[in-house]
């Protein structure tokens, strides 16, 4: 476990209210908890990579959009 500033300061502060052993099992869990909370919000942030598959596969769809609605205006001009 690293301990940072913050959780020295939480430690002493309660420590003087609940006493030293509860104030580092207390600290201890709120870390923990923390830890999990953002290592469940990694999993869910998209990175760079996945923006850029994102845009690819956009401009592709629009492109197959395109040439398909191209085809059909140049099928009914010729149709007449």
């Amino acid at each position: 476990m690293t301990i940072t500033t913050t959780d020295i300061q939480l430690f002493q502060i309660l420590k003087e209210k609940l006493g030293e052993k509860e104030a580092e099992a207390l600290v201890t869990f709120v870390d923990s908890k923390i830890k999990d909370a953002n290592g469940q919000n990694v999993k869910i942030l998209a990175t760079k990579e996945d923006v850029a598959q994102a845009k690819t596969d956009m401009i592709q769809w629009f492109f197959a959009f395109f040439m398909a609605l191209a085809v059909m205006i140049i099928g009914l001009y010729f149709k007449k």
